[in-house]
């Protein structure tokens, strides 16, 4: 078989889980998916099916959109719910306005360091790995853009923005770079992925639903 599959990634899965998954049904096809997600993350995960796995690369330069919760107040070590809380700061009195102007100074193009909980390999190994070591190594900044970033709501302790940006952005990284703008921490509550590119959560499948369709095939 080759195909594209616009899988939806569900939360508690990794990436590789629903290769692993859909792999079996495709078997000897190879499967490759175009953009790591978060296991605590869900959304759109574009699977290469086949001779398909050969764009792959190509799909993962297109922009990506996302709807990210930010909390603020804490900052945890892997910038995500599934950290430990390491600082707290308290949250200064903030307005809609206050906001929109920090989210618009992230618009364009400019630098990111890679967090420590990431797949990024230094000297051969994984970052994460080394984290997991309590090990903390220098990370060089990397060019990331950022064309389109807007507010959704916000409460008293958190903000939800809707980001559409580049290959390579960290949107954890990204929460917690916009909570310092707003002169306290933060940690990204919850991830959603709802485009890459052409593919959408609209048109996107669940696991079940591709296993059903890819059995029909059989």
């Amino acid at each position: 078989m080759d195909a594209i599959l616009n899988v939806w990634k569900p939360v508690g899965w990794t990436s590789f889980d629903v290769v692993k998954k859909i792999r079996r049904y495709v078997r000897p096809s190879k499967v490759g998916h175009a953009g790591t997600l978060d296991p605590f993350a869900e959304g759109v995960l574009v699977l290469c099916v086949g001779k398909m796995t050969k764009k792959v690369e190509s799909l993962m330069d297109h922009e990506k959109e996302y709807v990210a919760t930010i909390q603020l107040g804490q900052e945890t070590d892997t910038l995500d719910t599934e950290g430990k809380v390491v600082k707290e700061k308290n949250i200064p009195p903030f307005s809609t306005g206050l906001i929109e102007g920090v989210l618009n100074d992230f618009l364009g193009e400019s630098t990111q360091i890679p967090p420590m909980y990431s797949a990024l390999k230094v000297n051969g190994k994984r970052l994460y790995e080394l984290a997991r070591q309590g090990k903390v190594v220098e990370r060089k900044p990397r060019k990331i853009r950022i064309s389109e970033i807007q507010l959704l709501e916000s409460d008293s302790n958190s903000i939800k923005i809707r980001v559409k940006c580049g290959r390579g952005t960290y949107i954890r990284v990204l929460a917690s770079d916009i909570a310092k703008r707003m002169n306290t921490v933060g940690f990204l509550k919850s991830l959603v992925r709802t485009e890459v590119g052409e593919f959408n959560e609209q048109d996107s499948m669940s696991v079940e639903n591709v296993v059903e369709w890819l059995s029909a095939k059989a």
